[in-house]
């Protein structure tokens, strides 16, 4: 089978269409055709060779997607074949046909739209494990969501607020509606004074702050919280220009966890990752089974929130697959809601 597939080539270089041929699912795959597959903050650090543990250039990226499932390979259910099915991938997603195994993979139900549930797959996910594994909020808690209007930010706020959790929401003057709309108190944050706008809603300070920005943000974070309080940082989006290696401003994020954590207060601070990399639970690489069990699991939470219609998507844009270039430009220039996710002819059943 030919596929197409998008291309990183080089640092900061221009994306490329590929045509290569896909082989047939081996032992425990399934060959899926993809229907929609997000943009995210990770390709835009993997384009200049940021992101930390990226494949060697050139390479696919695409963090998640949503397809159907056409062949599988053996030892796998052949009932699999023909479902509408769901997965995280980190690389290789942004292609019209991919391999994957089976054992990673949700089936959805074909009446829903594949790009609505892409924006919950790899956003969902960590807005999910950040609420609900890691921090542990409680109803009547407040918390801080920085970037409440982008991918992660419009889900974390909709999870908390159906937890019964109070939410401040940092997001840009063009974001306040849709953030404010989703129950989040609003803080614009290109005021510059992110700290003080905080502590005037939340005088006494607050039970959690998830920041994906890191660097000098996190000072500032750490400050909201109140007594027993937890910051969750799941990013460094200010260090994306940074020099030297991709996993410095992560190991610097681990080690002021550990410093900090260690001060009087009863505050602590958490370094999270998707993949569980660094952490003692659900780790992909040395715990893959509790790592995909659990992805399961949380993806068919969200899943059902979504039918039940108490978890709105938000699908900021949709681009069309071979014009991943545009979506990618689209993301760095930034201003949108929610996250831009790319659809393949797939997606209308065009053959």
């Amino acid at each position: 089978m030919k596929t197409h597939e998008i291309v990183i080539p080089g640092p900061n270089q221009p994306l490329q269409i590929r045509e290569r041929e896909l082989g047939s699912p081996g032992a425990g795959e399934a060959s899926i055709a993809t229907e929609a597959t997000g943009v995210s903050f990770a390709e835009v650090q993997m384009l200049g060779g940021r992101y930390p543990g990226q494949p060697a250039f050139p390479f696919v990226p695409g963090y998640d997607l949503v397809g159907k499932v056409l062949s599988v390979g053996p030892g796998v259910d052949p009932a699999l074949v023909g479902k509408r099915v769901a997965t995280m991938t980190q690389t290789g997603a942004w292609a019209e046909n991919v391999l994957r195994r089976a054992e990673e993979l949700v089936v959805v139900p074909d009446d829903l739209d594949p790009s609505e549930v892409d924006t919950l797959i790899v956003n969902g996910i960590t807005a999910y494990k950040m609420l609900h594994r890691v921090a542990r909020v409680k109803a009547g808690q407040t918390i801080v969501v920085h970037g409440a209007g982008g991918g992660v930010g419009t889900i974390l706020v909709q999870l908390a607020k159906l937890a019964g959790v109070h939410v401040i929401g940092t997001c840009k003057p063009s974001q306040r509606e849709a953030v404010e709309r989703l129950g989040a108190r609003v803080v614009d944050y290109t005021r510059g004074k992110v700290l003080d706008d905080t502590r005037a809603l939340a005088p006494e300070g607050v039970d959690a702050v998830f920041d994906h920005v890191g660097g000098d943000s996190l000072r500032a974070s750490f400050a909201m919280l109140r007594r027993g309080g937890t910051l969750v940082s799941y990013g460094s989006a200010s260090t994306i220009n940074a020099r030297g290696s991709a996993w410095t401003p992560i190991l610097v994020n681990m080690a002021r966890a550990l410093l900090w954590s260690l001060r009087p207060g009863g505050r602590t601070m958490k370094v999270f990752d998707v993949w569980g990399r660094g952490s003692f639970g659900a780790d992909s690489a040395f715990r893959p089974r509790r790592f995909w069990r659990e992805f399961r699991e949380d993806l068919g939470r969200l899943l059902a929130l979504f039918m039940a219609g108490s978890l709105r998507a938000q699908v900021a844009r949709r681009v069309p697959l071979l014009d991943a270039s545009t979506a990618l430009e689209a993301h760095v220039a930034g201003g949108f809601t929610g996250k831009i996710v790319l659809e393949t002819t797939a997606r209308f059943g065009v053959a």
